[in-house]
């Protein structure tokens, strides 16, 4: 397998995808839709939607097209970097190598951006399943848990009264970690997993591998926010360090925090062993997403 055009294959999809499933930017009101394509084309990563493709694809998922879930997750987690990016939160200027909403248009445009975004997800799915009521039932509730209270926005509101605390635990940031971050990845690949088809046995194997994946995924961020530079990173370095934010380089030093990711990362493969069909692709997906902290 070529495994960076297998890559370039999936992340070319949610291109398309997020093309075809976003209002256009003249939609009125058209400052409020250019800002929400602004914030969804400005590139990344797309580990979330690509999640979501290959493991639709893994299990086969027939006449169910992934597309639309892999979209919807995207603009959950864009709307998520949006707000966490405004001033009453990080408080960044920059996002994937480009000025943040809020400081390309203004506070208030992005914060309903990023409200839209959120919406349009639900609404995607709703609209694009509504031929196989039980899947899109299945696809809603998913991603409705993953990004609520007790998950992604749980996780960043913990996130935030973790700040400056000098006396945080690990469990505490383990539940920033698994909320904020891991949920998400997560969701991306049971939702894959749900237009595919897999069986509950399936559907849980996911769910282990999405848990470490994430923490393996957002430890190494940890790692980066400490020792890369903001070209690299294309949000600016050091932000963690400056907010003293409870992170694993903050609890455990860079030396722990390369091991502990390293093994998150080989809980997640041996997850994946576990599963159907060829995980050629997602095995060297999580080996390319582990060196980027080496």
């Amino acid at each position: 397998m070529d495994f960076a055009a297998e890559l370039k294959r999936h992340v070319a999809s949610v291109a398309h995808g997020l093309d075809l499933h976003l209002p256009p930017a003249t939609t009125r009101p058209t400052r409020l839709h250019t800002a929400m394509r602004y914030s969804l084309e400005a590139g990344g990563k797309r580990l979330r939607p690509v999640l979501v493709l290959a493991t639709a694809e893994l299990f086969g998922h027939g006449s169910s097209d992934p597309l639309p879930a892999a979209v919807a997750i995207e603009c959950v987690h864009t709307y998520s970097l949006i707000h966490d990016d405004l001033p009453c939160m990080d408080n960044d200027d920059l996002r994937r190598g480009r000025p943040t909403a809020h400081k390309q248009f203004d506070e208030a445009t992005a914060l309903l951006a990023g409200d839209a975004l959120l919406t349009h997800a639900f609404g995607l799915l709703a609209e694009r399943y509504a031929a196989q009521p039980a899947l899109a039932h299945a696809l809603i509730r998913e991603l409705a848990d993953a990004a609520g209270s007790r998950r992604l926005v749980g996780g960043q509101m913990e996130d935030l009264l973790a700040e400056k605390k000098a006396d945080a635990t690990p469990d505490e940031l383990e539940f920033i970690h698994l909320n904020k971050t891991a949920a998400m990845i997560e969701a991306a690949l049971v939702l894959g997993g749900l237009v595919g088809g897999a069986d509950p046995r399936h559907l849980a194997t996911l769910r282990r591998a999405g848990r470490h994946l994430g923490l393996a995924f957002q430890i190494i961020d940890d790692i980066l926010d400490a020792t890369a530079d903001t070209a690299t990173l294309g949000k600016t370095a050091g932000k963690d360090a400056q907010a003293d934010k409870t992170t694993f380089v903050k609890l455990y030093g860079i030396e722990a925090s390369h091991r502990i990711a390293a093994e998150h990362t080989a809980a997640a493969l041996g997850a994946f062993r576990e599963l159907p069909g060829d995980p050629t692709f997602l095995h060297a997906l999580v080996q390319n997403m582990a060196v980027r902290g080496k």
